[in-house]
C-alpha cells in the first residue's frame, strides 16, 4: 500500500505546558480510532495543529514538539498563532462555514480577514505537508477547516491521489449559494480524487452546486474536471462498536452505575440525550419537547427523566454563553411545573464525562433523544446503539440528523416540531419490547459491521482506485377499465383459482421484512376468499415458509413459500418440493454483507435457500449507482453453478436456478378444469408464474415494471380494492 498521509485540523495527539514542562495526551475515539490503523503502518503520517498556540513556544520548544511528534507519534505539527486560530478556526470555519453548512443563515459572519486568514493557514498545512509527498503518497484531507487544501497539493503535485471528507453537512445549493467565497471552496475541495461525505443528501447537493456555480456535468456521481476524473460518494462514518459494546468492569465505571441506578430508583424510566453546548443541536427544542411529552401524557409525571448532558464548549462567546442561560431557564421552568417533592423531571449536567460513564448513561438510557436541527452524522446514536447489547433502548432521531439515513427504522421525528418530538418520545416508551429488538436487532447488525475502522478501510480502498458504472426499461396494461369483465367472469365461474403474491401485493413494503405481518382487514378477506367453495386461493411467494406459516395458521388456504421450495396444502403440512444444497451461500453471503455496508438502508435476508438483498430503505440514485456493482460482482461468482439473481420489487435474490414461482401453475393447474383463473404478483419473481398460465387467465401486474402479464393494477390498496370487490359481488 502507498504511504498515506492523514491532514486534520487537529492532530490525534495533543500538546499542553504543565509545571513540568510538555507534555504530550492522545486522543481517543472518532476519527484517530478510525485511522489508526493505517496512520501506524509503514511510513504513514498525520498533519495537524498540536493544540497549543505557537507564541507560547520558544522556537526550542517547537523543535522540540517536532522532533517528539514525528519520531514517537509519527505527527506533523502545523504551528499556529493565536491570532491564525482566532480567524481562521473561529473565525471563518466556526462563524461562516459552520452556520451556513447548518442551514443558519442568519448567524452566519462573512469577515473578509477571516477568509485571507483562513487562505493562510490552508497554505501553512501545504507547506507543512510538501516535504513529506512524493510518488507514492496518497493524502486524506478532514473537513471543513481545510477546503482549499487539496488544490493546492494537487497544483503541486498532479501525480498524487488526494481524498477529501466532509465531517458536517453539505447545504443545499440554495444555502450554498449564498457563500461569498463559494466557487473557491468547490475548486478547492476539487483539486481531490475522491470526495466523500456522509449522506447521499450532502452528495446531491454538492454535486449540484458543482454544477449550478462551476457548470461541472456530472454523470453517475463522477465530475470530469481539468482532465481529471473525480469519485463522489457516501461513506457513513461508523463507531468503534467492540469498544462501546464490551463488558466494563472499572471502578469509575461501576460508581457510574451505581450512582444511576440510585437515582433512578425501580419505576423511573430515563430518556438520555448528549450534545455540546451549540445551537445547531435543537437542545432548546429538546427541553419543551420533553415538557410537553408530560403536559400530553401526564401519566409519564414521576415515571420518566430526562437526563441532559451538555459538554461545555465556546462559553466565552456570547451566543454560546446566551445559550447556555436559555438552557437553564429551560429547565427550570420545566422542573418548576412538573417537579414533585421526590421527583425532579430534568437533570441537566453541564459537564464532560469520560466515555466509559458515557457507556453507563447509555446502557440505563430507555430512549436516545436526539434531535439535532442539522448534524453531519452523529455519532452519540450509533455508541448508544452499539453500548445497548441487550437490544431493548429504543431511538428518537430528528430526520435532519445525518445517522437517520442509516436508522430508517428508529422513530424519526422533525426537529422543529415540539408536539412530534414529544409523540415520538411516547412510541418509543410505549413500543413493545418484541418490535423494539426486531429493529434492534437489524440496526446492531448495520453498525456492528461498519464500524469506523470498515469506514476508513472502504474510504481509502475507494481512493486507490476509481471507478464508474445501468438501465431499465418499462411497460404495462391497465386493467381498471376491465374490472366489470372481471367481475362478471369471476362470478359465472364454478371452479377458481387464484394466485396471490404477497409482499408489494397483499401489503405495501416495509423498512424490515419482519414488519410486513398480515393485518386483520387482510386476514379476513383471506379466510372470506377461502371459505367460497368455488375458490381455490393460493399464497405464493419468497418468505420462508416458517413466516408464512406462522402469519397465515388457522387459515385453510394453500401456501407455496420460498418461490415454490415449500408447499403447504389445506389441512396438511409443510412439504419439501425440491432437494436443495445451501453450500454456495457461504462463499455469497460474505460478499452481499460487504455491499450491504456500502448501501445505507440494504438489508441481506437468509431464506431457506436463497439469499435476498433489500435495498428499499436505500437513497434512489445511489441504488442506481450500486447495484449494477452488485450484480455483476454476484454474477461473476455464481456463473458455474446452478444460481440464478432474481431481480424483485427494491430486492435481488440468489437462488437455485430451478426454483421458481412456475412451480405453483405445474402444481395446481393440473388439478382440475379451472373457468377462471387469476394471478396478482408485483415483482420479475413472479413473470415465471405468469408465463405458465393460459393466454384467458388474468394475470396482474402490480407497478409499472416491464411484464408478459395481460392486465395491471398500481399499488397493493389497488389490489385489496380488487380482492374486496369480488368478495362483495359475491355475496351480492
Amino acid at each position: 500500500m502507498n504511504k498515506i498521509i492523514f491532514i486534520s485540523n487537529r492532530l490525534p495527539v495533543t500538546v499542553t505546558r504543565t509545571e513540568q514542562g510538555l507534555e504530550y495526551h492522545k486522543s481517543i475515539g472518532g476519527l484517530a480510532t478510525g485511522l489508526k490503523s493505517y496512520h501506524e503502518k509503514g511510513d504513514g503520517l498525520w498533519v495537524g495543529w498540536p493544540g497549543i498556540p505557537a507564541d507560547d513556544l520558544t522556537d526550542s520548544e517547537k523543535k522540540e514538539i517536532k522532533e517528539t511528534l514525528i519520531n514517537e507519534y509519527k505527527c506533523v505539527p502545523v504551528f499556529l498563532t493565536q491570532e491564525d486560530i482566532d480567524k481562521y478556526y473561529y473565525g471563518f470555519s466556526n462563524e461562516t462555514i459552520w452556520p451556513l453548512f447548518h442551514y443558519f443563515t442568519n448567524m452566519t459572519v462573512y469577515n473578509r480577514d477571516n477568509w485571507e486568514a483562513y487562505v493562510k493557514v490552508n497554505q501553512l498545512f501545504m507547506e507543512a505537508v510538501n516535504a513529506y509527498i512524493d510518488s507514492e503518497t496518497m493524502i486524506w484531507v478532514h473537513d471543513y477547516q481545510l477546503m482549499l487544501l487539496p488544490k493546492m497539493i494537487k497544483d503541486e503535485h498532479y501525480e498524487t491521489k488526494i481524498g477529501f471528507f466532509l465531517h458536517i453537512p453539505f447545504p443545499s445549493f440554495e444555502i450554498f449559494r449564498l457563500m461569498i467565497t463559494r466557487q473557491e471552496l468547490l475548486e478547492g475541495v476539487l483539486g481531490s480524487d475522491l470526495i466523500g461525505f456522509h449522506t447521499f443528501d450532502y452528495v446531491r447537493h454538492f454535486l449540484s452546486s458543482t454544477r449550478r456555480i462551476l457548470g461541472l456535468e456530472n454523470e453517475m456521481n463522477t465530475i470530469y474536471h481539468e482532465e481529471r476524473v473525480i469519485k463522489v460518494d457516501v461513506f457513513p462514518m461508523g463507531v468503534d462498536y467492540d469498544w462501546f459494546s464490551r463488558k466494563i468492569d472499572s471502578p469509575e465505571y461501576n460508581a457510574q452505575v451505581k450512582e444511576i441506578e440510585d437515582n433512578l430508583g425501580d419505576d423511573v424510566r430515563m430518556i438520555l440525550s448528549i450534545d455540546r453546548l451549540d445551537y445547531t443541536k435543537g437542545i432548546k427544542e429538546r427541553i419543551k419537547s420533553y415538557g410537553r411529552l408530560l403536559e400530553k401524557y401526564p401519566e409519564y409525571i414521576g415515571k420518566v427523566r430526562l437526563n441532559l448532558i451538555v459538554a461545555p464548549s465556546r462559553v466565552e462567546v456570547k451566543t454560546y454563553s446566551d445559550l447556555l442561560h436559555e438552557i437553564e431557564i429551560l429547565v427550570s421552568e420545566v422542573n418548576g411545573k412538573y417537579g414533585t417533592f421526590s421527583w425532579m423531571p430534568v437533570w441537566f449536567y453541564f459537564q464532560s464525562f469520560p466515555q466509559e460513564n458515557l457507556i453507563a448513561f447509555y446502557r440505563h438510557a430507555d430512549v436516545l433523544l436526539v434531535t439535532p436541527l442539522r448534524d453531519g452524522m452523529n455519532l452519540v446514536v450509533k455508541e448508544y446503539i452499539a453500548a445497548r447489547t441487550d437490544l431493548k433502548g429504543m431511538v428518537v432521531i430528528s430526520e435532519t440528523t445525518g445517522a437517520a439515513s442509516e436508522l430508517g427504522e428508529t422513530v424519526i421525528v422533525n426537529s422543529n416540531d415540539i408536539n412530534a418530538i414529544a409523540d415520538g418520545l411516547h412510541t418509543a416508551l410505549e413500543m413493545p419490547e418484541s418490535e423494539k429488538m426486531d429493529i434492534n436487532k437489524v440496526i446492531h447488525k448495520r453498525v456492528q459491521r461498519y464500524t469506523v475502522e470498515f469506514w476508513a478501510e472502504h474510504f481509502i480502498e475507494t481512493l486507490q482506485s476509481t471507478e464508474d458504472e445501468i438501465f431499465k426499461t418499462i411497460s404495462g396494461v391497465n386493467l381498471l377499465p376491465k374490472v366489470k369483465d372481471l367481475k362478471k367472469d369471476y362470478l359465472n365461474a364454478d371452479k377458481r383459482l387464484i394466485f396471490l403474491d404477497y409482499d408489494g401485493t397483499l401489503v405495501g413494503f416495509k423498512s424490515i421484512p419482519i414488519k410486513a405481518k398480515p393485518d386483520k382487514a387482510l386476514l379476513e378477506m383471506i379466510k372470506t376468499l377461502v371459505a367460497d367453495e368455488k375458490n381455490t386461493v393460493v399464497i405464493i411467494s419468497g418468505r420462508d415458509h416458517y413466516t408464512l406459516g406462522e402469519w397465515f395458521d388457522g387459515i385453510n388456504v394453500n401456501l407455496i413459500a420460498s418461490h415454490g421450495l415449500w408447499l403447504k396444502e389445506n389441512g396438511y403440512e409443510w412439504s419439501l418440493k425440491v432437494n436443495m444444497d445451501n453450500a454456495w451461500k457461504e462463499t455469497i453471503a460474505p460478499m452481499l454483507d460487504m455491499f450491504s455496508d456500502r448501501m445505507p438502508g440494504s438489508i441481506v435476508e437468509e431464506k431457506d435457500y436463497s439469499l435476498a438483498f433489500h435495498y428499499r430503505q436505500c437513497e434512489p440514485s445511489l441504488v442506481e449507482i450500486k447495484l449494477a456493482e452488485v450484480k455483476e460482482a454476484i454474477g461473476s461468482m455464481i456463473a458455474s453453478k446452478n444460481l440464478e439473481i432474481k431481480a424483485g420489487n427494491k430486492v435481488i435474490e440468489i437462488k437455485d436456478a430451478s426454483i421458481n414461482k412456475g412451480l405453483g401453475a405445474d402444481i395446481f393447474l393440473p388439478r382440475g378444469s379451472y373457468d377462471f383463473i387469476m394471478s396478482i404478483g408485483d415483482d420479475k419473481t413472479d413473470e415465471d408464474l405468469f408465463e405458465r398460465l393460459p393466454e384467458d387467465a388474468y394475470s396482474i401486474k402490480v407497478g409499472i415494471d416491464d411484464t408478459v402479464a395481460n392486465y395491471r393494477l398500481k399499488s397493493h390498496t389497488d389490489v385489496r380494492k380488487l380482492l374486496k370487490a369480488l368478495i362483495e359481488s359475491d355475496k351480492a
